[in-house]
């Protein structure tokens, strides 16, 4: 069961890495493109509809919605492009997985905002009742 479980998880970041990939060939079409960006991100982004502290429901999100976006993106994607992508994320995966500093960088930012953001709101809240 455990080897099962293992070997899905593989394969669903090979196909994450397939959309990576199919976002930047020029044969796609836009709708597919704007699909694949959005659950490229979702998989990727550390920020999630359920937090993963949740117990069970925390990681429900990651097992049905990017399972059930990809299965969706890839539909959209025209057959030969999802075949010459599959092969560049295969050898991607082979070199090991990229990592992006920059885009990291980012998602730290907003997290950081969006607590300054709160911590502001609740602080003006809080001085309006007293």
């Amino acid at each position: 069961m455990l080897k099962k479980l293992i070997g899905w998880a593989k394969q669903l970041k090979g196909k994450v890495f397939v959309l990576f990939f199919a976002y930047k060939d020029p044969h796609t079409p836009w709708y597919a493109k704007l699909w694949a960006v959005c659950v490229v991100a979702y998989a990727f982004s550390p920020i999630d509809l359920i937090p993963d502290f949740i117990p069970v429901l925390g990681y429900l999100d990651d097992v049905i919605l990017v399972p059930i976006g990809i299965t969706i993106a890839l539909r959209l994607i025209p057959l030969a492009v999802i075949k010459d992508c599959t092969i560049q994320a295969e050898e991607r995966l082979l070199k090991g997985i990229p990592k992006n500093w920059f885009v990291g960088a980012i998602i730290i930012l907003l997290w950081i905002t969006t607590l300054l953001w709160v911590t502001i709101a609740a602080y003006r809240y809080v001085d309006r009742l007293l």
